[in-house]
């Protein structure tokens, strides 16, 4: 059985792979290797391959999804994102393989929201300006604690986030389209009843994938919906936000901030209003950005690995993929 693989990430897991299957390696300048010997993409042969986290931040992703998309025999696709949104997905699952995707981002991106909604909420940039500006005067914060937040996909990642938020206090009220029983939340809801729970959240949080079910979700409707004073973060995928009616809302005061990690064109664009908005937290779709998840994806694809060369049920498998 036939890997392909990105050279540095089978480095990481060589004493770790099973017996009977033969890594394809992709270096980071794209060529192409078996056991020390050059092969030429053409004569590549592969049945199954992993798309590291490694290869996307900074491997030759646009080789390897060639590789992907052209490929005969393709039986299984383990991919190390999280959502499979991106139109070339559509292409790989256009050659019959099992698709799979990571869970393993879901604690970073967690993290990352707690740690900028309690920016937002003790105002920290307002105290910093007080110690350089030698101001010794109290600063009267929020807390997370009593709040109510709402989850908009309540997968891998929103269940994270969840779990956070709850710890801190919250109540949380989970949204997907079939809530499984035993989520962590205090109340689970479908993508139906969204707009009567928009009006009771403090904090509203996008973590669902883009389909054009959730197409500018967040529109001009659902700002207007909005509890006063809430907060507004987005970790998901920017084509999920009418742009122009958050900055409307935002100059409105409601969101009263907005803690936006993605938008519809990345990078975005030097002239958006939103770098100079002063109810905008923003960054660059860096919300999953700690290395602990390349250890964290490695061993998602080797327990997969291990469940599908004894003929398992693997892990997170996807079937409803937009292209």
């Amino acid at each position: 059985m036939n890997l392909l693989i990105y050279a540095p990430a089978y480095d990481r897991i060589r004493d770790r792979m099973p017996q009977g299957v033969t890594p394809l390696l992709i270096h980071p300048d794209g060529s192409l290797t078996v056991n020390g010997k050059p092969v030429a993409a053409e004569d590549a042969r592969f049945d199954i391959a992993w798309a590291s986290t490694d290869l996307y931040v900074t491997g030759p992703s646009r080789a390897n999804f060639a590789l992907l998309t052209a490929a005969r025999g393709l039986k299984w696709f383990q991919s190390g994102a999280a959502g499979f949104d991106h139109p070339i997905f559509a292409k790989v699952a256009a050659t019959g393989a099992i698709m799979t995707r990571s869970d393993a981002q879901g604690i970073a991106i967690s993290e990352f929201v707690l740690a900028r909604t309690l920016e937002a909420f003790q105002d920290a940039a307002g105290r910093v300006a007080k110690q350089r500006a030698h101001e010794w005067r109290r600063h009267p914060f929020r807390d997370i604690s009593g709040t109510t937040w709402l989850v908009i996909g309540y997968g891998a990642i929103g269940r994270e986030i969840g779990v956070r938020a709850r710890a801190f206090g919250a109540s949380v009220i989970g949204v997907r389209r079939t809530p499984s029983g035993n989520d962590p939340a205090d109340e689970m809801i479908t993508p139906d009843q969204v707009l009567t729970a928009v009006p009771r959240a403090d904090v509203v949080v996008l973590a669902a994938p883009h389909s054009d079910d959730t197409d500018k979700l967040v529109n001009a409707e659902f700002i207007a919906a909005m509890k006063d004073e809430s907060l507004f973060v987005n970790i998901a995928r920017g084509r999920l936000v009418d742009e122009d009616a958050l900055l409307a809302g935002l100059d409105r005061g409601k969101p009263s901030m907005a803690i936006l990690d993605v938008f519809e064109k990345e990078p975005l664009p030097t002239d958006s209003p939103f770098w100079d908005h002063p109810r905008v937290m923003l960054s660059a779709h860096c919300a999953a950005d700690s290395p602990m998840n390349i250890a964290r994806g490695d061993e998602v694809f080797l327990g997969n690995l291990t469940r599908y060369l004894k003929g398992e049920t693997l892990r997170l498998v996807v079937d409803d993929i937009n292209g």
